[in-house]
């Protein structure tokens, strides 16, 4: 449920670190906390981010949730699917529910992300 090949924000957040790029989305519990997403607010590709500073906005049948940077850097790609089809953020987090791609800017703020371990332990599981 909470992918080893991940590192996890204490907002909900995962990045998928791959080289400078890293795949970003929200995890498999703050889906299910949210319930059925029905809209998604994405932000520009090439937008500069800051680490833990919002960029984004997932809305649900129960609440809004504001998504928060896992890593400083410049959107390199959204997943305007989710425009359509934010639905896919429940049926499928890790994978085609991702949300957007940043060029990391600053490599070492990989070390303040938590592990799947330390994010387990923080929501209980």
């Amino acid at each position: 449920m909470y992918p080893e090949d991940l590192k996890y924000t204490r907002e909900h957040e995962w990045a998928r670190v791959e080289g400078k790029v890293a795949t970003v989305g929200i995890t498999y519990h703050a889906q299910d906390k949210l319930g059925d997403i029905v809209f998604v607010e994405l932000p520009d590709k090439g937008a500069e981010l800051k680490q833990a500073a919002e960029f984004g906005v997932v809305e649900s049948v129960k609440t809004v949730s504001n998504l928060y940077s896992p890593l400083s850097g410049k959107v390199a790609e959204v997943n305007k699917t989710l425009l359509k089809s934010p639905e896919l953020i429940n049926e499928d987090p890790y994978g085609k529910g991702w949300i957007i791609k940043i060029k990391v800017s600053d490599e070492k703020e990989i070390e303040k992300l938590l592990s799947p371990e330390e994010y387990q332990e923080l929501i209980g599981a």
